[in-house]
């Protein structure tokens, strides 16, 4: 008797499965070349902006750990330990109050500008790839970013034409301050929230306004507030807010204080509008707040009352002011630019206000030419400009590098909190996008018009930007972090964590071993550094902290290489100092200023040394 033959397994299904998941692999890639065909003149516009910035940095490219922005290098070393320290939080090592710089006390990263949000979300690149990558991809990124986002908003919110839209988000994110502040400020060029938050404001103040009363005996009804677009509104603006104080605090500021001076421009020339809509949208702003405080309030608490908080800003008013004449001047780092014109800033990074002559007379001509089709806006736009441009200027006026002793308007909020934190000269920078809107609101009208505006319209916005269109940002070689660093071998002489004294000491004016630990992704503390902190007179804001007396006999041998007289005292006061930061070991490398000088004077205060790699150790 026998058995029947085992049956083969049904390929049936199997078949079936892999048709379908061809057919969504198909349906999915049609979706996507459909998705990009539709939005191919907003990708068209974003790729072009990314070029384009990545052309203004690309001096940093070749070799982003061993290249700085020439004209700022000091501040870049600050960022790039920014960065280092804020990826940390990727290891599970992160605080408010770190440990890795000014030992023993430690520096509160709220109070200084750390960025702590690029920080996170760059972590993997920056544990990856080094700080130095991170650094350039964010000072490309924020261009392009910030001249996108304005983009959008032009065009989606306003409606306004591709090309009208696209000029004026190049003008948001290229203009002379943000090309100036590129000079190592990423906290002041990351922007690409600021279009968000504009966006989620007039989206609360629509879903707030429940229509114009119907006239008496009308049957018809009003409409009413739209409660779940003010929510939504309200929610996605906390959260917009919340972000940006983790970015950029300043830009919120200044963005918070332009808003408010439009807003009551627009309210004071359609008082319908602010009767019907003020008390809901005072409401909807009011959520915003409670909601951004429950994340925020903490945080805030701590960078003016906690650890190494400061209360007060530390840069003086009437010293970081604009001069008046810098406004019709076209910035150095413009095509047009003379170097000679630098003399009316404080330095590169701070030609806020270069807008040059050509682009204020084509900006007043385009507001009274659409004065009559948007009156409400143009008037919100000009007296904004006018208030934000005033308040550059600082407590007293200057002209032309002379003080003349007439008083700003900034003379009535100096003194004020928060208020002080902020520089007069960079209220400039939100002449940017004012001076943005108004060109797109007339190149829109003249680009749907058939007449001869259609033509002389952009040719003249056109002209009035050329001569502010950007240079590529200068760059120029740095010296190699020592291999003792990068090849790891500090751990020979100091545990994770634990505190290295780089020789010579980091300082605000000369920072440069802070790349020892954005190198080593912030895994060993330093003393002293570049930071602000409360060691000013009186415990206000100062930047750095005081040296101690070992750190200062070093610095003084590595500036003029005299070897002094060691003693007795001197070898206890080393020693004293060495328990004060907590440090483990002291190195000095190879390429330090007058390094034999510096080399003999460690030997007197600390005994032989022993060689790693390209340093010379002590354990202390």
């Amino acid at each position: 008797m026998s058995s029947a033959a085992p049956t083969a397994p049904d390929a049936a299904p199997e078949q079936a499965f892999r048709l379908a998941d061809q057919v969504n692999r198909q349906a999915w890639a049609v979706r996507l070349l459909a998705a990009v065909r539709r939005h191919r003149g907003d990708l068209l516009v974003a790729l072009i902006c990314t070029v384009v910035a990545g052309w203004l940095t690309h001096g940093l490219w070749p070799d982003p750990a061993g290249r700085t922005l020439a004209l700022n290098p000091e501040d870049q070393t600050l960022y790039e330990w920014f960065l280092a320290v804020d990826a940390r939080a990727l290891l599970g090592d992160f605080s408010l109050l770190t440990d890795r710089l000014n030992a023993p006390d430690g520096v509160n990263l709220m109070a200084n500008t750390t960025v702590i949000a690029l920080g996170i979300v760059c972590a993997p690149i920056t544990l990856l790839l080094g700080a130095p990558v991170t650094f350039a991809l964010l000072a490309a990124a924020n261009l392009a970013g910030t001249a996108v986002a304005w983009y959008l908003l032009f065009h989606r919110a306003m409606r306004a034409r591709r090309l009208a839209a696209a000029l004026g988000g190049g003008l948001c994110g290229f203009g002379p301050g943000m090309i100036s502040q590129t000079n190592s400020h990423l906290h002041m060029t990351a922007q690409w929230l600021v279009p968000v938050i504009i966006w989620l404001v007039v989206r609360l103040l629509r879903a707030s306004d429940p229509g114009p009363t119907p006239p008496t005996g009308s049957r018809r009804l009003v409409a009413g507030p739209d409660r779940r677009r003010m929510l939504s509104s309200a929610a996605g603006l906390a959260a917009a807010i919340t972000a940006q104080v983790f970015i950029g605090e300043e830009v919120l500021f200044l963005a918070a204080v332009t808003l408010l001076v439009m807003a009551v421009s627009y309210a004071v020339a359609d008082r319908d509008l602010a009767r019907r809509a003020l008390p809901n949208f005072a409401g909807g702003l009011a959520v915003a707040a409670g909601l951004a405080l429950l994340v925020l309030g903490y945080p805030l608490w701590f960078q003016f009352a906690g650890p190494q908080g400061v209360a007060d800003g530390m840069f003086s008013p009437a010293y970081f002011s604009a001069d008046l004449s810098s406004w019709w001047t076209v910035s150095p780092l413009s095509v047009a630019g003379s170097a000679e014109s630098a003399r009316l800033t404080t330095g590169p990074a701070e030609y806020n206000t270069f807008l040059g002559w050509p682009l204020l007379l084509v900006t007043a001509a385009s507001a009274i030419w659409i004065w009559a089709g948007r009156r409400r806006l143009v008037l919100a736009c000009v007296v904004a400009a006018l208030v934000m441009g005033a308040l550059s200027l600082g407590p007293e006026v200057v002209l032309g590098g002379t003080r003349t002793a007439l008083p700003g308007p900034y003379a009535l909020l100096a003194g004020l909190p928060v208020v002080d934190g902020a520089l007069p000269m960079r209220f400039g920078l939100a002449m940017l996008p004012i001076i943005a809107t108004l060109l797109v609101l007339a190149l829109d009208k003249a680009l749907r018009s058939t007449g001869r505006a259609r033509r002389l319209v952009p040719l003249a916005v056109v002209a009035a930007l050329l001569p502010i269109f950007p240079t590529p940002l200068p760059t120029a070689e740095r010296p190699a972090v020592p291999e003792f660093v990068t090849g790891g071998h500090w751990r020979q002489c100091v545990q994770p964590g634990g505190v290295l004294v780089p020789v010579p000491l980091p300082t605000p004016k000369e920072p440069w071993p802070m790349r020892w630990a954005a190198a080593a992704d912030a895994g060993f503390g330093l003393p002293e550094g570049f930071f602000i902190g409360p060691y000013g007179r009186g415990g206000t804001a100062a930047m750095g902290t005081f040296k101690q007396p070992t750190s200062a006999l070093l610095a003084d041998v590595a500036r003029r290489g005299d070897q002094p007289a060691i003693g007795d005292e001197q070898r206890r006061q080393a020693a004293r100092d060495a328990d004060f930061w907590g440090a483990s070991c002291v190195a000095l490398a190879d390429d330090a200023p007058h390094v034999e000088s510096l080399r003999a004077t460690l030997e007197q205060l600390y005994g032989p040394a022993t060689r790693i790699a390209d340093a010379w150790t002590w354990r202390v």
